[in-house]
């Protein structure tokens, strides 16, 4: 049996859960329905209740029969009599409650344990009345006062039967646990509200998280490339002047492709279509850097270059492409990225021809962030994989990602 509820039924609710002021003799319900502390509490406060009521019975009945003993024991059944009528119920839902049963067994044994309490109230309460008529007689009789009452007519006991029944419903069911009963569903219905919103800001807490690791990320790779650009222009500049200036036009090219998307906010939210064009500049770039070694392509339909993205992942496997895959290899290398859309869902590839899969490369950190990425924003709807090309050389990155709405 599985439940769906987390919490201590000894521990405070929370406060978006929680239903009542603070006051003294509503503490109780800062704890869960039928929860041990809330049975204490509510007995303390019903019992104190029921002793001045029991008091001030006990002693109209002594002030009646003229007996002060008679009076004492009055008041002593009254008082075990209705705090019996009050616990019943609740007590025996609490027991059912710490049993820690699923939430359907649960339910029900809580609403069948509420009745049985209030069944057993009818009972006490008729045993009390009785006991007491039997101490009130003797009094009673003394002064000229007959104990007992005339059979009424048909109709008036019928009256009288239906008045008895509203009674049990009323007094019995509200007093002895029924709206205890009402409190204890609200609850539930709170708890699962509770839960939903804690969920939801937990889930846009973990994307927040994702989006400042994001962009911790970028601001760590931008100077890496750059620096890493500038000392192979420094390294050109002697051997071969028209190769670093056309390194510079290509650097300028990528930089002014990249640093507004970065600047608008934050670089946290793209498009499809800004990805591609940012890893097109970049392959442009490196293109020139390597000495035109390299070529590349970047596809897509029209369609889907407004869907949205994930920023910073798609560079990330082509970087990886390149570090990896062209530039440990000597020769001329091919780099491919394709998105189309397939059976309902966006998939993007990054194809190389390269050095191929290495030990530890499917271990790092970019493709370390690429996954808690794509588990953060979109969980199980999203995969990643990274494979060896069915040709036996270079890798392919792809991701799948279900079909999002446009930017």
């Amino acid at each position: 049996m599985t439940r769906h509820d987390d919490y201590s039924l000894r521990q405070t609710l929370p406060p978006d859960v929680l239903v009542g002021g603070d006051a003294v003799w509503s503490r109780y319900r800062r704890y869960p329905v039928f929860g041990l502390r809330w049975l204490v509490g509510r007995s303390l406060l019903f019992c104190s209740i029921i002793a001045v009521v029991a008091a001030f019975i006990g002693a109209g009945t002594g002030i009646a029969v003229q007996d002060p003993g008679v009076a004492l024991k009055v008041a002593a059944t009254q008082f075990v009599a209705f705090s019996l009528m009050a616990m019943l119920g609740p007590a025996l839902a609490t027991a059912v409650r710490h049993r820690r049963w699923s939430v359907a067994r649960e339910r029900k044994a809580v609403v069948i344990a509420v009745l049985v309490g209030m069944v057993l109230s009818f009972f006490i309460d008729r045993v009390a009345s009785a006991y007491i008529q039997q101490l009130m007689a003797p009094g009673l009789a003394a002064i000229g006062l007959k104990p007992t009452m005339p059979t009424p007519a048909p109709l008036v006991q019928a009256i009288g039967l239906a008045l008895n029944l509203a009674g049990l419903v009323v007094i019995y069911g509200l007093f002895g646990g029924g709206l205890a009963l009402r409190a204890y569903f609200s609850e539930r219905q709170r708890w699962d509200l509770h839960r939903h919103a804690q969920a939801l800001g937990d889930l846009e807490s973990r994307v927040h998280e994702a989006d400042l690791r994001l962009g911790v990320l970028q601001a760590q790779v931008e100077p890496h490339f750059l620096f890493n650009t500038l000392a192979s222009v420094r390294a050109l500049v002697r051997q071969d002047p028209a190769q670093a200036e056309a390194t510079l036009d290509a650097l300028v090219d990528f930089l002014r492709a990249t640093i507004p998307k970065l600047r608008d906010d934050r670089g946290l939210h793209a498009t499809l279509g800004q990805q591609l064009d940012l890893c097109a500049s970049y392959l442009a770039l490196m293109q020139v850097r390597m000495g035109g070694r390299l070529t590349y392509a970047v596809r897509t339909d029209d369609g889907l270059r407004s869907l949205s993205f994930p920023p910073a992942l798609l560079i990330t496997l082509v970087e990886n492409a390149i570090k990896h895959g062209i530039e440990p290899r000597p020769g001329a290398g091919h780099v491919e990225v394709v998105a189309e859309r397939v059976d309902e869902r966006l998939r993007v590839r990054v194809i190389d021809d390269g050095a191929g899969l290495q030990p530890g490369l499917s271990t790092g950190v970019g493709l370390a962030n690429v996954r808690e990425q794509l588990a953060a924003r979109h969980g199980a709807q999203a995969t990643f994989s990274l494979t060896t090309r069915a040709e036996g050389r270079g890798v392919c990155a792809e991701i799948r990602l279900p079909i999002g709405s446009p930017a």
